[in-house]
């Protein structure tokens, strides 16, 4: 149940991420922001316009990166046969929880 789902956001986010930026060359498991598509003029209006727009790319690209990282750690668990087991503290992770967030890697108590 939990898998299904960890393959499905996974995939999401891989979709999400590409229209933001790309895999970064020198390290596969990083990506990097890319600028909004659009015409690159001298004028220093577009410029600024296009530099902000990276900004916002870069803001959005790293929540979705650190999404798409927690995914892969719960899909790397579930390999590893200790999903459902908290990081911190070894305790099961609630059900509710992980129904709430499949790629939770602590219980409640533990939560940051």
């Amino acid at each position: 149940m939990y898998q299904g789902r960890l393959e499905e956001e996974k995939a999401r986010l891989e979709a999400e991420l590409a229209t933001l930026g790309r895999r970064n060359p020198a390290n596969p498991a990083d990506w990097e922001a890319l600028p909004p598509e659009g015409e690159r003029e001298a004028d220093p209006n577009d410029t600024a316009d296009l530099m902000e727009g990276y900004g916002e790319n870069a803001a959005i690209l790293n929540d979705l990166e650190i999404r798409y990282n927690a995914v892969l750690a719960a899909l790397g668990r579930i390999e590893a046969g200790t999903y459902g087991t908290c990081t911190a503290g070894g305790e099961e992770i609630e059900e509710e929880r992980l129904n709430a967030d499949p790629a939770a890697s602590t219980c409640k108590a533990h939560m940051q």
